[in-house]
């Protein structure tokens, strides 16, 4: 591989890495070429991918990036997963991928300019996703509403109740 091509990979992974809102650094060695599409088509549904390079063009690409802590982790073989929305849909993929291959080992990841373990990453994975979470949130909020009405309609309600029980012992009395 010449220096033009180089710069080009390196100018390519630091763009990723500058949009990356998450990114996980992982040793694949000994997993198969197809192993590693499957995860590739995985994680290409839901906004990230899996890049393969030499550890000194993925060092050179995360300088001066919100990832550039993962360049300690970058040694022997590894895999770069790269999410540019939601980080739980990749990391459920990634968890998911780890448990089923015990070739594939998670080193780090990157989210939110902190540094994640291995641990971190599954406690990550095993939380709701984004839109599960507005939903619930918006079951909260519609909660308040209505438990303020259902509060406010009582006052009226038992008042009328009162009325019509003083009604009935009147009507009682006539009778």
């Amino acid at each position: 591989m010449n220096r033009d091509e180089k710069s080009v990979i390196v100018s390519e992974l630091n763009d990723s890495f500058n949009r990356a809102k998450f990114a996980v650094v992982a040793d694949y060695c000994g997993l198969k070429v197809s192993e590693l599409q499957q995860m590739r088509i995985e994680l290409r549904n839901c906004d990230s991918e899996i890049r393969i390079a030499k550890n000194t063009l993925l060092k050179r690409a995360v300088a001066d990036t919100a990832s550039s802590l993962l360049s300690d982790d970058f040694s022997g073989t590894t895999a770069v997963v790269i999410s540019y929305s939601d980080p739980v849909l990749p990391a459920k993929v990634i968890a998911k991928f780890a448990e089923e291959h015990a070739k594939f080992k998670i080193r780090s990841a990157s989210f939110a300019g902190e540094k994640l373990n291995a641990e971190g990453l599954i406690a990550l994975s095993k939380l709701p996703t984004k839109e599960v979470l507005l939903g619930q949130l918006l079951s909260v909020m519609n909660a308040v509403p209505t438990g303020l009405v259902r509060v406010l309609s009582g006052v009226p309600r038992t008042f009328l109740y009162g009325l019509q029980a003083i009604k009935d012992q009147k009507e009682q009395a006539d009778n």
